[in-house]
Parts: C-alpha cells; structure tokens; sequence
C-alpha cells in the first residue's frame, strides 16, 4: 500500500508545490511512475514492514502538484484526486501531535515540500509517517491489522532505505530540531541619523524558536521613500546582492539569519519592509472526497511573517552669526567670517554632506551685513559642531585684531534647530585730546578711528619749531635789560 505527506515548493512559502510534468521527468531518479495515472512523484519504492507488502516513500501527484501524504496504508491519491480544505493535522489515531512534532513537520514542509531529491523526498516522507502513524503499543503493529489501523514500523522502513536517503532521514531531523518555529523576525534601524541620498544600513534578522538566526530563507525587502543598494551592491555578510536603486529584492538570510542591505533615502520618511515564510506552529490537510484515501499535507503548514523599519530624516540646522562692538553692543557690518568645523580648520557640512567651501578651497566666507550686524547660513548638517572664525576684521577694529588668534565662537547645532553665535570686536582706541606742555593727558575711548594726512602732519611740524624760534628770541630780549 502507499502512504505519504505533502510539501511545499521548497522553502519558496506559498507556492510550495511543483508542476506534475516536472515530478514526472524528476522520477527517473527514483522509483519510476507505475503507469500514466501513477500519484507516485519523486522518492523510493522500498520492501515494506510485515503485513503491507511493497510500500512507497516519496512524494506524490495530485492535481499537477507536488505534495506528501499521511494516514499510512490507506489508499493513494490518483493524479486526478480532488481535495478540500481540512483540518489541523491530527496522527492516524486522531490525537493531537505533540507541539514539538508539529513544528517539526511545519518547518520540513516548508523547507523540503518542494524538493527534487528523491533521498530528501524518502527522507521526509519517513519522518512524517513516523510522527503521524507511531505505535502505540506493539499491538498496533499486528501484520493482520487492515490498513486503516496498522501503525508504521519505522525502523523497518529505514532499514530498507538507500543510505543516502538513511542520511538524509538524520539530517532533515536534526534541522528540523533546530531550525522549527515558531519563527521571530525583526528590523534594525541606523543608530545614528539619516541623510538625503546617503545609504546607510538597515539589517532584518530571522530567529527560530531557540532564538538563534536561521540561514538561508528567502525574505523580501519593499523600500519607500528609498531605493536599496549604494549604487553598487546592497547585500553583506554573505547575503546575494541585489541592483543598487531597487526598490524590491529577494535576500537569502546569511549563516547568522540576517539580511543586511544599504537603504538610501529619497524621501522624508524612509520605510523597509521584509516579509517571509515561515512554518506555522502547526501544519493542516486537505482532506479527499473520498474518505478512503489518504491525506494530504497542505500549504497550510506556513505563515507569513511581515516586519518594518521606519525613521525620520534628520532635518538640517541654521548658524546665525551677529557680530558686534565690545562697548556698545551694538551689531558691526562688513565683518568677513569663516563658517568651519569644530577644529576652526575644516569646513562645516552641508545637508547634503558636502563641505561648504569656497573657490580658494577654504572654508565659506560669509559678510555681516550693515544695518545688523548679522548673517544666517542655512541648510546646514545637524548634529555638527560649528565654529564661525573671523578671517578680515571690519574697519574700525583693526586694532585689536590678531590673524593668529582671531575672534571666534562656536556651538552645537542640533537638528532643525537654529544656532546662535556671536563674535566680539574690541574697537580701536583714539584719542580725544592733545597734550600741552605740564597739563595732564585726557584721552577717550571711541569707536571711530582717526587718521592724519601728510600735509597736515607736515603743517604741525612747522608750527612747532616757529614756537621754539620764538621762545628763543623772547629770552634774549631779556637778558639785555
């Protein structure tokens, strides 16, 4: 008699299944179809336990699909077969699988239902029986039971399976032991911000019911208000690497169970979004018209599981620069300022991430404006360190400027914030009086420079040696009375 249980098109979440056409041609490396109508798929005809005679351990046809079988010894399903919706997958006994079985058979369904392996397919085909159909007792193992009511013997049936398949039984086992669900998916932003047309990276993780990654499953990654890749290639850590600026890829998760991909913003609010396939806590069944015949073992055994990252653009800042006079307090105009880094040596950054230099190269110069005292630059990188430092001093404070230690001021700029920074010019002291012989000096402080033509300088020269000339002459005078 036949048995068997039904995939899903390998680890591919909700299609699952394969054409009949394709099953047909894949059979040749394993027990050939008995006839045109043969279920049988892929997998091994093998010498069966006492009592059932040959028995099939693979996958079957049904409908033009792929898919694998239970309640062991009752009848086949035709190609032809018509299934319905069924229920929660109960053992031939009708009692509810044990939680760890069920997600066992879950994740076996969604990564093997489709393969084209006939070791695999033997492999999974025994592992379903043997969860499905155990013994209860040795009773139920009585070669003289009808097929509705044996249990499967499987150390028999493994006994007589090609040592490949023996393998493939241990292996698909011992996956399905680490990798089962109930499967968990998460999202990591940046943790810095994020810029305009800058790519940055975003990584989606896969983690199993043990909470450790699981490799190798195929996750979907929709971008909006962002393209994904750098221009280059978007996939690390040994993930494939889709087109820069796409907007959807498939990723295969890496050997940690994450996708890590280079998101670029385009947008205000850039999102990613990852879906996938995952195996259900429990698998369900198709059920036949006919009652007589087996189960099949439905898609129903997968779940989607759906996760997003979202972040706001980091909004550029403002610097506001007043220069003003160190008495009055006053705005100064024509106050020519550099606009840098923290260093007061490199130039700040624009939002775009460029810096803001001029056409010597240096760092921007900016000009305080007459009336005011004040200029504003815009657009600005936030969170920056800005220093503004004065490359020229404005006329009147000349003074008290020193190129190698000019005025200057610096702040942090914080997004869509604006900094205010003020620079202090001492202005240049001039004198308000002369001194005349013994009297005492008064001089003033005043914001005007003041300043003597040559002629004029020349003039008092003059002046001061027809003084002494006369003060000489009054002296002789005296001397002859």
């Amino acid at each position: 008699m036949r048995w068997s249980t039904r995939p899903r098109a390998g680890y591919r979440a909700l299609t699952g299944l394969v054409a009949a056409a394709l099953l047909a041609a894949l059979s040749v490396t394993g027990a050939p179809a008995a006839s045109a109508a043969s279920q049988e798929g892929i997998g091994y005809r093998i010498t069966g336990q006492e009592g059932t005679g040959d028995d099939w351990l693979g996958s079957y046809v049904v409908g033009g699909q792929q898919v694998f079988c239970v309640s062991f010894q009752l009848k086949a399903p035709d190609t032809d077969e018509t299934y319905q919706p069924g229920d929660e997958l109960l053992t031939k006994w009708g009692t509810k699988l044990p939680a760890d079985q069920a997600a066992n058979i879950s994740y076996l369904l969604l990564r093997y239902g489709g393969t084209k392996d006939p070791d695999e397919a033997a492999a999974l085909a025994h592992l379903l029986h043997s969860w499905t159909a155990a013994p209860r007792t040795s009773a139920d193992l009585d070669a003289s039971l009808p097929g509705a009511k044996i249990a499967y013997d499987a150390p028999v049936h493994l006994e007589h399976l090609p040592a490949a398949a023996k393998a493939a039984v241990e292996r698909l086992r011992t996956e399905a032991e680490a990798n089962r669900g109930p499967w968990t998916a998460s999202m990591t932003t940046p943790e810095g911000p994020q810029y305009p047309g800058e790519p940055a990276e975003w990584t989606f993780t896969v983690k199993n019911a043990k909470g450790k990654g699981v490799s190798d499953v195929p996750v979907k990654l929709t971008a909006t208000d962002a393209t994904l890749g750098d221009g280059e290639s978007a996939g690390t850590a040994g993930n494939s690497s889709p087109q820069g600026a796409a907007k959807d890829v498939t990723i295969k998760t890496g050997a940690d169970g994450t996708v890590q991909v280079k998101l670029t913003p385009t947008g205000e609010r850039p999102k990613l979004v990852a879906s996938l396939s995952a195996p259900a806590d429990r698998p369900y069944v198709r059920v036949p018209v006919d009652t007589a015949k087996q189960r099949v073992v439905s898609t129903g055994g997968e779940k989607e599981l759906t996760t997003q990252g979202v972040i706001a653009l980091a909004k550029p800042g403002q610097v506001k620069v007043t220069k003003t006079d160190a008495n009055t307090g006053k705005g100064v105009g024509g106050a020519v300022l550099r606009i840098t880094g923290e260093d007061k040596t490199t130039a700040a950054l624009g939002q775009d991430g460029k810096p803001l230099t001029g056409a010597d190269g240096k760092p921007a110069v900016v000009t305080t404006d007459g009336a005011t005292g004040g200029v504003t630059v815009e657009n600005l990188r936030a969170p920056q360190e800005i220093c503004v430092v004065e490359a020229g001093p404005p006329p009147g404070y000349t003074n008290a400027y020193d190129p190698k230690n000019p005025p200057s001021a610096c702040g942090t700029m914080k997004p869509g914030e604006t900094l205010a920074l003020s620079v202090v010019n001492k202005p240049n002291e001039v004198p308000r009086a002369i001194p005349a012989g013994d009297a005492p000096v008064v001089q003033a402080r005043g914001a005007v420079e003041t300043s003597y033509s040559a002629p004029g300088l020349a003039g008092l020269g003059l002046l001061v040696l027809l003084g002494a000339g006369l003060v000489g002459f009054a002296a002789r005078r005296a001397s002859r009375r």
